[in-house]
């Protein structure tokens, strides 16, 4: 047997610690503390019991993670500039059960509308540089903790009681109303991930060890052999998810994609501390050239030295926000008093603590770090594609075995998941699979090198549409494997997830390189242009170096960014203001001022979904008080704040084409009339309908043509618009009320239609069919 090496454990409290874990828990639990998490449900043999217990499984090991704060006030803290104070987070996912079960038609009452509003949703981590980027506001007022723990308390009681009075249909698939609950589970237990990651970025001073956590033994053994490369014949492997498989996913695992992996190698264990710090040493964090530019820009705004949860005396520059922007874990004795270093310069930041630095652990970081330790050890290094850390798992089971060929279902887990520790493990720590490899499973998530992507034909959910889909972008990279803490069908061999390359997550990574250079990297890049309001147009770069990474490029599967285009752009500039007969705004205006009249319509609000550049917003400044147009299209909601601030815009639309080449272009002049008061319109960019937007006596959607999942925006349309209200679906591609109708189900109530004929931007004639309808 291996002699086994402990540190201090976490778990060891004194009187005043437990006194303290256990204040918290009289406080936050709404039922008992755990630690310990549940096998996910088998959707094809599953019980309500079984699925009350995992529901209450997973909301309270939730809130046992948040037992780690030390009192009321850090929650209120802000651990990340860039993401909101701990509790939203805590919040956060008892409002998503009711929003989804609400959109599913589970339940027909909400428990708390301004909570499910202000909770529904965080903030976007899409700039490193930017800074307080709260979506409420830095001033905003939050909820007491008490307020959010009641909160957390109703909605438990109304999970299970709709467990209880809904009848279960077996299976439960994409289609059942069940399947909103499950996501609704699956969700809460990815925040649980999420929520330990802010958690371990706050000062320690902030936190507290909570009952029986458990740090992972220091290391080993006699310690850490050499990381060797391992070489991987290659093959055909198999990716995604085939649809029929009993358990939930999320959009981005299905469907199932078959591709073929050149011979590589990689290395055996994932990159240590140790190794990391050899890096360290040798000025890795002041040389450029082992950095891409992102990666450079990134280092250099943060004033990065050294990882993140690495923490030395010299007072590094802190991520926080708010009012402890300023403080660093980086501080001459700030160290917990229960642990002495005996590590050199540098201690390890674990989840509740600052102990002696586990140098056998793999060492977390964000992709530009991996990226740049990569370049580092040679030119030839870099990180595995998601293609090979499928042929780096070896044979795997077939999916009609059913739930028990994915490890996250089965009782024999010997890998670092799950919360079996409340850290990183030894990279030597586990057993190796059949091919040599350690953590493929489990310890820390690994960076892969591909873009965040779907596969050739995924859908997305209406309930919740926006998932993944708004980060197919070619700036967010894949992770796989799962961390320590990743539970539920996240810790699944079926999971893809993906964060910007400047996220921290407990994530790490190894070594790969090609053992040739003349075959094409099985690696998935995409080049589509995206638009990002407030910064334009981006270059997306290849997060690797190969001779033929030309040919890894391709198309996001997000297809509501090919509207990001100037030439879309241009044509819907001219379609609302180029064309004089038969304008398409104009007749539509035509139209909704009759329907105002007809249904004597107050004039109070407006929404406009599918707004473009905006010019039927600023015409319903005319008539409305209150107008609030919202777009998907970043390139389109930016024209509109231009065309706001200026009240004019030139634009070119083509003339003449030769083999689909432009020849000539003719400029326009686009032009909001003097007399319309433009400081009146709201203009939103939203990938969805969230529950801020509400109360409208007439709700316009006329982007049911362009978005990707019509059903995910017409289920709202009810919700948001007053019963004194129309709601107005207008479309020029054949949703009729026969389409229409299934979708909106008992939402909306059929009033009658109406027409108008619109010329193209290329002069053609075509016909939009308006559909009205009103809440039932």
């Amino acid at each position: 047997m291996r002699q086994i090496i402990h540190f201090r454990r976490g778990s060891v409290h004194s009187q005043q610690q437990r006194s303290a874990a256990e204040a918290m828990e009289k406080i936050l639990l709404t039922g008992n503390y755990t630690l310990k998490s549940m096998k996910p449900i088998d959707l094809s043999n599953t019980n309500k019991e079984e699925i009350k217990a995992y529901f209450e499984n997973a909301f309270e090991l939730n809130e046992s993670i948040f037992t780690g704060l030390k009192d009321a006030s850090a929650f209120y803290k802000c651990p990340d500039r860039l993401r909101l104070p701990l509790i939203f987070y805590y919040a956060h996912t008892a409002s998503v059960y009711v929003n989804k079960l609400l959109l599913a038609g589970m339940i027909q009452e909400r428990v708390d509308f301004k909570f499910e509003t202000i909770f529904e949703t965080g903030v976007d981590e899409m700039s490193w540089d930017d800074t307080e980027n709260y979506r409420m506001g830095g001033s905003f007022k939050w909820p007491t903790l008490t307020e959010v723990t009641m909160y957390r308390r109703k909605v438990r009681q109304m999970v299970l009681k709709t467990i209880q009075d809904t009848p279960l249909v077996l299976p439960i698939h994409q289609e059942s109303e069940w399947w909103a609950l499950i996501m609704g589970i699956e969700h809460e237990r990815i925040h649980i991930e999420t929520s330990s990651v802010l958690i371990r970025q706050l000062p320690v001073e902030f936190v507290q060890i909570p009952r029986d956590w458990k740090y992972a033994p220091y290391s080993v053994g006699d310690g850490l052999t050499r990381n060797s490369m391992i070489l991987v014949s290659g093959g055909d492997v198999t990716l995604g998810k085939c649809v029929k498989f009993p358990s939930f996913g999320w959009d981005n695992e299905y469907p199932e994609f078959k591709t073929t992996v050149p011979p590589f190698e990689t290395a055996r264990y994932l990159i240590t501390n140790s190794e990391f710090y050899q890096f360290v040493q040798n000025g890795g964090y002041t040389k450029k050239e082992f950095w891409t530019e992102d990666g450079w820009e990134w280092k250099t705004f943060r004033q990065a030295t050294h990882p993140a949860f690495w923490v030395c005396t010299n007072g590094c520059k802190s991520g926080c926000g708010g009012d402890i922007s300023n403080v660093t874990h980086c501080r001459p004795n700030n160290c917990d008093d229960s642990y002495t270093s005996s590590s050199g310069s540098y201690r390890y930041r674990a989840i509740f603590s600052v102990i002696d630095m586990p140098w056998d652990w793999p060492v977390d970081v964000n992709y530009h770090e991996a990226s740049a330790y990569c370049a580092w050890k040679g030119p030839e290094y870099r990180v595995p594609t998601e293609a090979e850390h499928h042929a780096m798992r070896g044979k795997q089971n077939a999916s009609d075995v059913g739930v028990e060929s994915d490890i996250i279902f089965r009782d024999d887990i010997n890998c670092n998941i799950n919360l079996m520790y409340g850290s990183s493990t030894p990279v030597n720590m586990y057993p190796a699979n059949e091919l040599g490899f350690h953590d493929i499973t489990g310890n820390v998530w690994e960076w892969m090198a591909d873009h965040l992507n779907g596969f050739p034909g995924t859908e997305t959910s209406f309930l919740y549409d926006d998932f993944s889909a708004p980060l197919h972008d070619g700036k967010h990279n894949m992770m796989l494997g799962g961390s320590w803490i990743t539970n539920g069908t996240t810790a699944s061999k079926y999971c893809r997830t993906g964060y910007r390359r400047h996220f921290f997550q407990h994530a790490g990574f190894r070594l790969a390189r090609s053992v040739t250079t003349d075959v094409v990297l099985p690696l998935r890049l995409i080049n589509t242009p995206v638009f990002i309001l407030g910064r334009g147009v981006s270059k997306i770069v290849a997060t690797v170096k190969h001779s033929k990474i030309d040919k890894c490029f391709g198309r996001s599967t997000n297809a509501q960014y090919y509207e990001e285009s100037e030439s879309r752009l241009n044509n819907i500039i001219q379609l609302q203001f180029g064309v004089q007969v038969d304008n398409y705004t104009t007749n539509l205006l035509g139209v909704c001022n009759t329907i105002i009249k007809k249904y004597e319509i107050s004039k109070n609000s407006v929404l406009h979904l599918g707004c473009g550049p905006g010019r039927m917003a600023f015409e319903m400044t005319r008539i409305f008080k209150k107008v609030v147009a919202i777009d998907f299209c970043g390139r389109y909601i930016d024209t509109a704040l231009k065309l706001q601030n200026v009240g004019s815009l030139m634009y070119e639309i083509p003339l003449s084409c030769n083999d689909e080449t432009v020849t000539s272009r003719k400029r326009q002049h686009a032009m909001i009339a003097g007399d319309i008061d433009r400081s009146k319109v709201v203009f939103k960019q939203m990938t969805w309908i969230p529950n801020e937007l509400y109360g409208f006596d007439l709700t316009i959607q006329d982007m049911i043509d362009r978005v990707s999942n019509v059903k995910a925006w017409l289920v709202r349309l009810g919700e948001i618009t007053l019963s004194t209200g129309v709601v107005v679906i207008v479309s020029s591609t054949g949703w009729d009320k026969d389409t229409i109708k299934p979708i909106v189900g008992h939402r909306l109530r059929y009033l009658g239609c109406d027409a108008f004929t619109f010329v193209t931007p290329t002069g053609e004639k075509n016909e939009a069919v308006v559909t009205l309808w009103k809440r039932t």
